[in-house]
C-alpha cells in the first residue's frame, strides 16, 4: 500500500492481499503500512479480523504512539495489567505491556519471561474481558517463542452432539490467581481449589457479538470450574472438553519475525508460547481493546 499524501485519494481496500495461514485459523495481510491506513482500509482489514480471527502484519515500523493509534482504531484500550513485580514499566504509555524475558540492571523490564506460557485467554478472570489482543514484535529469538492460537470456533463445532447439548447453560469460573506463565498475580493469595479461587464466572459456550457464530469461552485451565457441579465432575468435564479445544488442526503458530504485528480476536481465540533460550532477547509490547459486550450465550 502507498503512504498516504495529502490531497491523494486513499489507496483501494482491493490493493490489500489477505493470505489465509492454511492452518485452523488466522490470516496475513500484505502490502500495508499500519501507520498510513485509511478508513476504507481500515474496514476492510477489520472485516479480515472478524473472519479470521487472527491477523498477521509483517514488516512494520511502529513507534509506541503508533502502535496505540493503531490499537485505538479498534475501540478504547485497556491499562496495562501490572507485571509480576507489581511495575508498569512504560513511562507515559499505561496502555503498553511489556512482555520480555530481558533483565536489565537485575530487573525485569517486562513479564512472562522465557518459559512457555500455557494456553490461555488474556484476562478473561474479569467480568469484561478485552475483546482483542495486539502483539509487536521490537526483539525475537532466532528459534523458539512462536505463539500458538487456536479457533474456539472449530472447538465447539467439533463436539459431539450430545456434549454440547450438555454444556448449554453452563458457567466456568475463569481463574484469577495465577497468569499464563504460572506467577501468581499481584495482589492474590495463592490457591490451588479451583472451587474457593477467584475469578469470573462467563457462560461455557458464548456466541461471538459481531460474527453472531457460537464458540467454546475456556479462559485456561488451571483452577477452572464448572459451576455447580462436584469438583471431580467439573474437573472431568473440562478434560474432557479441552481435548477437543486444543486439537493441532485447529491452531495455526507465528514463527516471529521483528516487526510482526498480530492482532487477535480474545472472545474466540486462545493462544499460547513455546519457550526459547533464556539467553536470548525477547521484548514485544502488547495493547488490548476494551469489549463493548461481556462474554454471554
Amino acid at each position: 500500500m502507498h503512504h498516504e499524501q495529502p490531497g491523494c485519494q486513499p489507496t483501494h481496500p482491493q490493493s490489500l492481499e489477505i493470505v489465509p495461514t492454511g492452518g485452523g485459523l488466522g490470516a496475513e495481510v500484505r502490502a500495508l503500512d499500519l501507520r498510513q491506513l485509511s478508513e476504507q482500509a481500515f474496514q476492510f482489514v477489520h472485516r479480515a479480523w472478524i473472519d479470521h480471527q487472527v491477523l498477521l502484519f509483517r514488516g512494520q515500523q511502529l513507534s509506541d504512539d503508533e502502535l496505540i493509534a493503531f490499537s485505538r482504531r479498534f475501540g478504547s484500550l485497556d491499562v496495562a495489567p501490572n507485571q509480576e513485580t507489581g511495575q508498569r514499566f512504560v513511562e507515559g504509555y499505561p496502555e503498553l505491556y511489556v512482555v520480555s524475558n530481558v533483565i536489565e540492571n537485575g530487573r525485569a523490564i517486562g513479564s512472562l519471561g522465557s518459559g512457555e506460557a500455557v494456553w490461555h485467554t488474556d484476562m478473561s478472570y474479569q467480568l469484561e474481558p478485552p475483546k482483542a489482543s495486539v502483539l509487536y514484535a521490537l526483539e525475537v529469538p532466532s528459534h523458539g517463542g512462536e505463539t500458538g492460537f487456536v479457533n474456539m470456533y472449530s472447538a465447539y463445532e467439533a463436539l459431539p452432539e450430545a456434549l454440547r447439548a450438555r454444556l448449554m447453560g453452563l458457567r466456568i469460573k475463569h481463574d484469577g490467581t495465577y497468569n499464563s506463565g504460572g506467577y501468581v498475580r499481584q495482589g492474590v493469595v495463592a490457591t490451588d481449589d479451583p472451587i474457593a479461587a477467584p475469578g469470573a464466572l462467563h457462560p461455557l459456550v458464548c456466541t461471538h457479538p459481531e460474527s453472531g457464530r457460537r464458540m467454546l469461552y475456556l479462559g485456561r485451565r488451571r483452577n477452572a470450574y464448572i459451576e455447580g457441579l462436584p469438583l471431580i465432575e467439573s474437573d472431568t468435564l473440562l478434560d474432557e472438553i479441552w481435548a477437543y479445544a486444543t486439537r493441532a488442526e485447529f491452531t495455526w503458530y507465528n514463527h516471529w519475525q521483528v516487526g510482526d504485528l498480530v492482532m487477535w480476536d480474545n472472545r474466540c481465540v486462545m493462544h499460547r508460547r513455546e519457550p526459547f533460550d533464556a539467553t536470548a532477547r525477547r521484548i514485544m509490547h502488547r495493547t488490548q481493546i476494551k469489549a463493548e459486550t461481556r462474554p454471554s450465550a
